[in-house]
């Protein structure tokens, strides 16, 4: 298929109706503890890494000073665990005590003041899946009350011990209660994780009108076989989940595991790479305090970010899957641009990959492409010219692409620019 024609489709595709807090119009990006830090509670032995005020004081100052904050990571997400056993005599979830002795409010001003913003955790039902107290139906509306008061930006709502019937209630109520609130408070929905991720028991069409973003599967682990399953699973399942997602609504593959212990260095870049290609929130859940130089490099790589952020919106797919193990992932840009990744699944050796843009779907005409981890440049290749890429073991190659628009192009050009804005 042309390229251009793609993005006219993919964008009519997703132009669904957003949720209206006017949230996370690009894939949000932050950090989150869950996956690094889990339910470590035990502060007495364990003060650096336990579930408290000051890992996420730390964090914060971390996206703060080194450079994270202005590359968009600005959210610091508590997940599970940072609550008291028992709600107030009002009636209202509070902090562990002796965890967060000054409170989630104190909390939110620190990292306020560091121009970041504060997400918490909460669960439709009546415990969380640690074991603290839920969010059940009667609380919905202190409970977003509650989190508004305290200064909170983001809230991820979980959906364990509860059922299908509270959760179609619930978390339509809980989008509404957060609105009613008069902070924008952006809003993750566990939801279709808890439905298979899968229409009919899905519809993504609603979730769109209620959610900023939702979980469709299982929890990413530190581990490898982890990533490649969801990738799998969204990518069998892209023809449904890909006109789901756009400005203000996004599907989330789970958090960014790079930097922890599970992943090597190629398999690193391959993770940051396909997670930009699905336009997937960037939620890092690892110890920034201890982060190699070169999982920061991966991470904070300006133009892989450029892509995710990429404002058009529309969520890439997988093009290609071949018999050598090479699959050939694709996402349409702004400006006419694209994102290309050949990823490797083979465990030997380098592998070198043949094909040419012409059979990838690009149109005639001539491209600039741009080696998103080498820094090289392509200054000029004609869309029916064969390439060669080598991709290492469990790697990937990630390609920015450019058409090189002629003076008799450039009004069509410009027409189109125009175009994506009206779909916007």
């Amino acid at each position: 298929m042309d390229p251009s024609l793609a993005i006219f489709a993919l964008a009519l595709s997703s132009a669904t109706l957003a949720l209206d807090n006017g949230l996370m119009r690009t894939p949000p990006m932050g950090w989150l503890a869950w996956e690094r830090f889990r339910c470590d509670i035990d502060c007495t032995h364990d003060p650096s890494n336990c579930i408290s005020e000051w890992l996420f004081r730390d964090m914060a100052d971390r996206l703060a000073e080194d450079g994270w904050r202005e590359l968009g990571y600005v959210y610091i997400n508590i997940d599970d665990c940072w609550s008291s056993m028992d709600r107030d005599k009002q009636g209202r979830l509070q902090s562990d005590p002796h965890r967060f002795p000054g409170g989630i409010p104190k909390l939110a001003r620190y990292i306020h003041d560091r121009g970041l913003k504060l997400g918490i955790y909460g669960d439709l039902g009546t415990h969380t899946c640690g074991g603290y107290p839920g969010t059940t139906l009667d609380t919905v509306t202190i409970d977003a009350q509650t989190f508004a008061d305290w200064g909170v930006d983001m809230l991820k709502l979980d959906g364990c011990y509860s059922n299908g019937t509270v959760q179609e209630e619930g978390y339509p109520l809980m989008s509404k209660a957060l609105n009613a609130t008069g902070r924008p408070i952006a809003y993750s929905c566990s939801w279709p994780a808890y439905q298979g991720g899968l229409p009919p028991k899905v519809n993504y069409t609603q979730l769109g009108e209620i959610c900023n973003l939702w979980r469709n599967y299982g929890d990413i682990q530190d581990s490898w076989d982890s990533v490649l399953t969801i990738v799998d699973w969204f990518s069998t399942n892209q023809d449904v989940l890909q006109p789901a997602a756009g400005p203000g609504q996004w599907n989330d593959p789970d958090m960014l595991i790079i930097g922890n212990f599970g992943l090597s260095l190629e398999q690193s870049r391959s993770q940051m790479a396909l997670w930009a290609i699905m336009a997937a929130p960037l939620f890092m859940s690892n110890d920034l305090r201890a982060l190699s130089n070169e999982a920061r490099a991966i991470l904070q790589n300006k133009v892989l970010i450029g892509i995710n952020q990429d404002p058009l919106g529309i969520q890439g797919k997988r093009l290609l899957k071949e018999k050598s193990r090479i699959e050939v992932f694709w996402r349409p840009l702004s400006d006419s641009a694209s994102a290309l990744v050949f990823f490797s699944r083979r465990t030997d050796m380098p592998y070198r990959y043949k094909n040419a843009l012409s059979q990838l779907g690009y149109k005639d005409g001539n491209y600039k492409v741009y080696d998103v981890f080498t820094g090289k440049t392509i200054p000029v290749l004609t869309h029916d010219a064969y390439f060669t890429v080598s991709i290492n073991p469990s790697g990937v190659v990630m390609w920015l692409l450019s058409p090189i628009v002629h003076s008799g192009q450039a009004h069509e050009r410009e027409n189109l620019s125009l175009l994506h804005n009206h779909i916007e």
